[in-house]
C-alpha cells in the first residue's frame, strides 16, 4: 500500500465519521472536557497530556488522581497553594517514570507561568511568531518557562524539541488547545494558527504513516513527525493535524483495526 491510496476523499470520510465526541474515550482529552472554563481546561490538558504515556488505563487513573485533588478548579488550586501543599497532596504519587517530585515541580512551574503571564495561553503566545514555519520555537520557550523548578535536570514530563524529541504529548496538548472542532476544544483564542501544528507522533500514527508511505523513517523522532506533517499539509495546508484524532482511533479502539482504514 502507498500514500496514494489514502486519498483526500478517504481522509475526509474518516474525519466526518470518527472525529466525534463519542470516540474520545479512552483518551486523556476527556479530562479537559470535564471543565467549562478555559483557564481550568488548559491546566487539565497540560497535566493529563504530560501523563499520557504507558498503559491507557493507568494514564486515566493517574490523571484522574491528580485532577481530583484539584477539584473543582485546577486554576484556583494552583494559584491558592504552594510547593509545601503540593508535596503533601501528592506524596507517594508514581506513574511509571513520574514521581511526586516531578508533579510538584511541574505545578510550581505552572504557577510561576500563571503569575508572570496570566495564563498558559499567554505564556505560549508571548513567544509565538506567525512567521515561524511551525510552533517549535514557541514550544521550546514554553517548556523552558515551565521547567524552571526542575533546575536543569531532564524531565520526562516536559520533553523539549531542542533535543530532537517528537514531543508527542506536548503536540497533543497543543492540538487540543489550538484546534477547534467537535473533538478539540480550542481553548486558546490568541489566533495561533493550526497550520503551524505538528502531528502528535505516537506508535499508532507512526505505524499508519509508514503503512501508507508518509514516511520511511523507523525512528519516531521530531524529524519524522515533521516529515509526516508535511505530507498531510499537502492535503490540508491550513490544518495539517486535522486527521490525527480520526486516524489514531484505529489501533486504539477495540472495534477498529488498521485494515479498516481503507
Amino acid at each position: 500500500m502507498t500514500a496514494m491510496q489514502l486519498t483526500y476523499t478517504k481522509l475526509e470520510s474518516h474525519y466526518s465519521k470518527y472525529n466525534k465526541f463519542c470516540y474520545v474515550h479512552p483518551d486523556p482529552l476527556e479530562f479537559v472536557l470535564n471543565y467549562k472554563k478555559d483557564r481550568d481546561r488548559e491546566i487539565a490538558g497540560l497535566l493529563s497530556s504530560a501523563l499520557a504515556y504507558g498503559n491507557v488505563k493507568q494514564i486515566l487513573k493517574s490523571a484522574a488522581f491528580i485532577l481530583n485533588k484539584m477539584d473543582p478548579s485546577p486554576y484556583a488550586y494552583i494559584i491558592s497553594n504552594n510547593s509545601k501543599t503540593f508535596s503533601a497532596n501528592f506524596k507517594g504519587f508514581k506513574h511509571r517514570f513520574t514521581t511526586e517530585y516531578d508533579i510538584v515541580n511541574l505545578l510550581c512551574g505552572i504557577k510561576s507561568a500563571l503569575k508572570k503571564f496570566g495564563s498558559l495561553e499567554s505564556c505560549f503566545a508571548s513567544e509565538y511568531n506567525s512567521n515561524d514555519k511551525n510552533i517549535i520555537p514557541a514550544l521550546i520557550k514554553f517548556t523552558d518557562n515551565l521547567s524552571i523548578y526542575f533546575q536543569g535536570s531532564k524531565s520526562y514530563l516536559l520533553p523539549s524539541p531542542k533535543n530532537g524529541s517528537a514531543c508527542k504529548r506536548l503536540m497533543l496538548y497543543l492540538r487540543w488547545m489550538i484546534r477547534d472542532d467537535e473533538v478539540d476544544p480550542g481553548c486558546w483564542k490568541n489566533k495561533i494558527s493550526p497550520s503551524k501544528l505538528i502531528i502528535p507522533l505516537d506508535t499508532h500514527m507512526h505505524q499508519i504513516s509508514r503503512l501508507f508511505g508518509y514516511t520511511k523513517r523507523k525512528s519516531a523522532d521530531l524529524k519524522t513527525a515533521i516529515e509526516i506533517t508535511e505530507q498531510f499539509e499537502v492535503l490540508s495546508p491550513a490544518d495539517p493535524v486535522k486527521y490525527d484524532f480520526a486516524l489514531t482511533r484505529f489501533g486504539i479502539r477495540d472495534e477498529l483495526s488498521y485494515k479498516n482504514i481503507l
